[in-house]
């Protein structure tokens, strides 16, 4: 056997891995109040601590698949656990004494308070080495996350991620200290904010945890350097000739990358055609859409062919498997000058391959079985290839030699082993597709999808490749700590971080845990997907499974934020329904929304969002904990009338002031009358509270104790701010609201109505701004909308009515809206009865006067017979639903 061949990893052979750790400080270190002879016995110590703690642990939700010697082996205590982190709350302490000093020193504020959302254009590309250094499924750039992290914080403070990813937070809450941020930081006058913040990441994946530690521990990026190029020039030593190849006057030329092709069987021939030489057009750079079979000249699809099969005995399984025929069809290769050449394989290159394939692997690797159900597979397989059930199935036999090989060199070692995920799977398994004529042959992103024309890349190139990759992205000062758990099981203490920033899950956009598996087999611990806030009918996770998941998730959130600080919700889902799960959550937890907002990553702008049935960017939604001194207040006094503006004043504080679109003033949306008395509805419904009065009078209460302009309320001392900025903008945008529904309707006729018009100005922009109405939602006409809502004069223009006059127009609705409520009802209350449309505004006024008599039982009924779409695209039937179920 030779010297770097080893099959299994003793304890001894992990101790001797880390002496060679490249993230180690050699050198005395502190921890915790104890110090230790270096980050060797530092890691030692926390392990053997750790080991003892595993029992009680493991009864955590969410707590990793994986045995205790392989979690601890890939933890590194207390900085980074592969488990949920038993020393967060000691390290919490820690900083929170930390805190006194910098007091001390100038560099924190007694007051610092944040009573505005971020409210400016955010706009940051992925081109950038951090980004770029390890891939992963979804990421948000640490420079944005950082603008949010100096405007909600100050120097010292704890901030939170429990669906951290790869570590971006943790990045950025570092990169505060670094000068760079200095040109982040809104104002100049706030340059005190400059300075390192703490970080915990957390997230449920161990493969996602292991990137963000990576990124959250201090390298020497010179170290890094040639430890890895030591440990690939060892193996490339004794393994190199494996990628050789001849040239055509017998030069020795080392392959870049072979290509592979399916062999697929013709329907009417039966004889075997390899989809390469026939379906692709190598020369022209597509593929056939047909092709004739080169045996019987029968035009072809692929659609129409049958994969060939072939029975190999896997020595790894000791059985006998059945696989898709795959063959070597073309060879890009590099001869000693430097000049790069393809050649068809010849019998050296197939000589080789089979003697490759008859060898066996010496070193450990991988064989876990795919995660599948029943015998099926799970989300994220995209084509079928028989027999490929066992993660090394997914590397070519050559491949999975080499990688074996690196492997048994950089297990233990933290940053080396992180090297190793994070070219393995994307680029050196077989799901590399080969991309004719263009540079990079990679996987398709999303999805564990193996295409019928290959890539087998030389790992040594690769790798070498990604030492420079991670050389420009480590860092000596980046520095936080991580641990994999569930967000809603985290072992942090009630009222303990001072900022969230997190990017949980987008609904059924990507199945984390079947995408991480073949990474997690080569780690040894691998998710426990039980508590993955995912939607899959394979999973029986449906919308209601999601919004649970999340509503736990966000609760636990609740409990270790401070009162009145902030969270900052990064989320990207183009459905309606999941996008009201989680506004859902997030009020039902009690967070209070502040802001909705889209990022434009191309055009760099910063947009109100009006409309949740049409969500097509990216969203960032800001919300705040209450403070202790008004949840009490309206714990107490919530039937008092006076409490409803102890809300709105603290909520009015907590919204932007000014919003800028270019040199134009933009409405802030949340200081609409309508929007306001939403989150007032959300507070007082999720807690339980009876609603102390209706729109008209609160319409009325907002002009008698705020200031409006431009149809947005302030307190006085906003409005002074407000129009002191508008005196310097140029011009003033409206909403740009869609009528996606009723509701939205009148809002834009509001707007439209501020000078009166007649019907026939209003109806052609009317027909317009109609967009995206629910399948099932009856829309009123136009002329019956108007007469509802807004007043007719002897002219024919029409105006919004004066309050005395609403008042009145807002009686006669509400009982034409019961009517036709009770109609419903009393369809639902026959058997089988289905309701296929509705008007979703007579639903909500009979769903709160529902709510008012206690009627929970009609709430369900008729929630149960409307079409599902309208439930669950719809937040305020939502909260009146979630709110009977629980009361039933």
């Amino acid at each position: 056997m030779s010297d770097i061949q080893q099959n299994l990893f003793s304890a001894e052979e992990m101790r001797q891995a880390e002496k060679s750790n490249v993230s180690q400080q050699q050198g005395p270190v502190t921890c915790l109040g104890m110090e230790f002879e270096n980050d060797e016995a530092r890691r030692a110590y926390f392990r053997e601590e750790l080991r003892k703690k595993l029992p009680e642990l493991r009864k955590i939700e969410g707590f990793p698949i994986g045995e205790d010697d392989d979690i601890i082996n890939l933890s590194d205590p207390p900085y980074y656990t592969a488990c949920p982190n038993p020393w967060l709350n000691v390290f919490i302490a820690e900083w929170e004494e930390e805190k006194e000093q910098l007091l001390k020193e100038g560099k924190r504020k007694v007051d610092f308070e944040v009573k505005e959302p971020y409210a400016s254009d955010v706009s940051e590309g992925k081109n950038n080495p951090i980004y770029n250094a390890h891939s992963y499924h979804t990421k948000v750039p640490h420079p944005a996350i950082m603008r949010y992290i100096l405007h909600y914080t100050q120097p010292g403070d704890i901030i939170y991620d429990g669906f951290a990813g790869t570590g971006m937070v943790g990045v950025a809450a570092s990169k505060c200290a670094h000068p760079e941020s200095l040109s982040l930081i809104q104002s100049k006058s706030e340059t005190k904010l400059f300075g390192r913040r703490h970080a915990i990441c957390g997230d449920l994946s161990p493969y996602a945890s292991f990137i963000s530690y990576i990124y959250n521990t201090p390298v020497n990026p010179q170290i890094f350097e040639n430890k890895a190029n030591e440990i690939i020039d060892e193996v490339e030593k004794e393994l190199g000739w494996m990628y050789e190849t001849k040239h055509i006057n017998g030069q020795k030329g080392i392959i870049n990358f072979v290509v592979w092709s399916d062999v697929f069987l013709c329907p009417n021939c039966g004889k075997e055609i390899v989809y390469y030489n026939e379906g692709v057009d190598n020369e022209n750079k597509v593929i056939n859409e047909s092709f004739p079979c080169p045996h019987c000249n029968k035009t072809l699809t692929k659609k129409e062919l049958e994969r060939c099969k072939i029975s190999v005995f896997d020595k790894s399984l000791q059985k006998t498997v059945l696989q898709t025929k795959c063959v070597p069809v073309l060879i890009k290769y590099t001869t000693p000058d430097g000049k790069r050449h393809e050649k068809k394989p010849d019998a050296f290159d197939l000589e080789l391959i089979s003697r490759i394939q008859s060898m066996d692997v010496p070193f450990w690797f991988p064989t876990d079985k795919m995660m599948n159900k029943d015998g099926r597979w799970g989300e994220q397989w995209r084509t079928f290839h028989e027999g490929m059930n066992n993660v090394h199935h997914f590397f070519t036999k050559r491949n999975l030699y080499i990688a074996a090989a690196l492997y048994s060199k950089t297990i233990g070692k933290g940053v080396l082993n992180a090297m190793m995920t994070s070219y393995l799977v994307n680029i050196g398994s077989r799901m590399a597709r080969y991309k004719m004529g263009k540079s990079g042959n990679v996987n398709m992103p999303g999805t564990l999808y193996v295409a019928s024309a290959t890539a087998e890349q030389n790992l040594f190139n690769g790798y070498r490749g990604k030492i420079k990759d991670f050389v420009k992205a480590f860092s000596t000062e980046n520095k936080g700590i991580v641990n994999v758990a569930s967000a809603s099981h985290s072992l942090l203490d009630n009222n303990s971080v001072d900022y969230i920033f997190t990017d949980p899950p987008f609904g059924d956009n990507i199945m984390y845990s079947e995408l991480n598996f073949i990474q997690e087999s080569w780690l040894r611990v691998k998710t426990h997907n039980q508590e993955e806030a995912i939607m899959s009918p394979f999973y029986n996770k449906g919308i209601s499974e999601y919004y649970g998941l999340m509503y736990h998730c966000f609760l636990d959130y609740y409990r270790v934020l401070k009162p009145g600080r902030w969270i900052t919700i990064e989320f990207s889902n183009t459905r309606a329904a999941v996008w009201n799960a989680i506004q859902r959550a997030l009020q039902s937890v009690g967070f209070v929304i502040a802001s909705v907002s889209s990022i434009d990553k191309k055009q760099s702008s910063y947009n109100a969002v009006t409309s949740t049935t049409a969500v097509k960017q990216d969203l960032v939604i800001t919300c705040y904990k209450p403070t202790d001194e008004l949840t009490n207040k309206l714990a107490l006094n919530n039937s008092n009338k006076d409490s409803v503006w102890d809300f709105i004043t603290e909520h009015l504080a907590h919204l932007p002031v000014h919003l800028e679109r270019g040199n134009a003033t933009t409405t802030v949306v949340e200081r609409s009358p309508k929007i306001l008395y939403d989150r007032l509805i959300s507070y007082y419904v999720q807690h339980g509270y009876q609603i102390p009065m209706d729109a008209q009078e609160f319409q009325a209460g907002l002009r008698e104790r705020f200031i409006e302009r431009d149809g947005m309320y302030f307190t006085a001392p906003q409005a002074a701010e407000y129009e002191e900025k508008r005196k310097h903008t140029s011009d003033f945008v409206p909403m740009g609201l869609i009528v996606s529904d009723e509701a939205n309707g009148i809002e834009w006729l509001k707007l439209q109505l501020r000078e009166p018009k007649t019907y026939q100005e209003i109806s052609p922009e009317w027909m317009q701004a109609v967009n995206g109405l629910k399948k099932g939602d009856v829309l009123p006409e136009l002329k019956d909308i108007l007469e509802e809502n807004f007043i007719e004069d002897e002219t024919g223009h029409w105006h919004v009515p004066d309050l005395e006059k609403q008042i009145d127009l807002e009686k006669l609705k509400h009982k034409s809206l019961m009517k036709e409520f009770n109609l419903y009802k009393e369809m639902a209350q026959k058997p089988r009865a289905r309701i296929k449309e509705v008007r979703v505004e007579a639903l909500r006024e009979g769903f709160k006067q529902c709510f008012k008599d206690k009627d929970f039982a009609t709430i369900l009924l008729l929630g149960d017979k409307i079409p599902q779409n309208i439930l669950t695209e719809d937040e305020v039937l939502l909260q009146y639903y979630d709110i009977a179920q629980m009361r039933s």
